[in-house]
């Protein structure tokens, strides 16, 4: 959790994605969430977590089902989509940065 919790709070914004192996809609968003990473470049990092796994982080962040995708930086929540994820908006979250 201290790892987890240094990189959400560091300087280059990190893109935490929720998932789990019985929803078939988290591949969706991990395949717009690649595209993105290929067309801005390395201008975040991408952290996948099970959801099943790990329910004390996805507790500690509201999280409460999947897919849910959420943008930090320095420790601040900047974006949080549930259910459904838009990569175009994602895209002009991270373009204010």
């Amino acid at each position: 959790m201290s790892k987890f919790n240094e990189l959400i709070k560091g300087e280059t914004p990190v893109v935490v994605s929720f998932y789990a192996d019985w929803a078939p809609t988290c591949d969706d968003v991990t395949s717009q969430l690649k595209s993105l990473k290929q067309e801005v470049g390395d201008v975040f990092k991408i952290i996948k977590i099970d959801f099943d796994k790990n329910e004390s982080v996805a507790s500690k962040l509201n999280v409460q089902g999947v897919p849910t995708v959420i943008l930090f930086k320095e420790g601040k929540v900047l974006y949080k989509s549930a259910g459904t994820f838009d990569s175009e908006i994602m895209k002009e979250k991270l373009e204010l940065i």
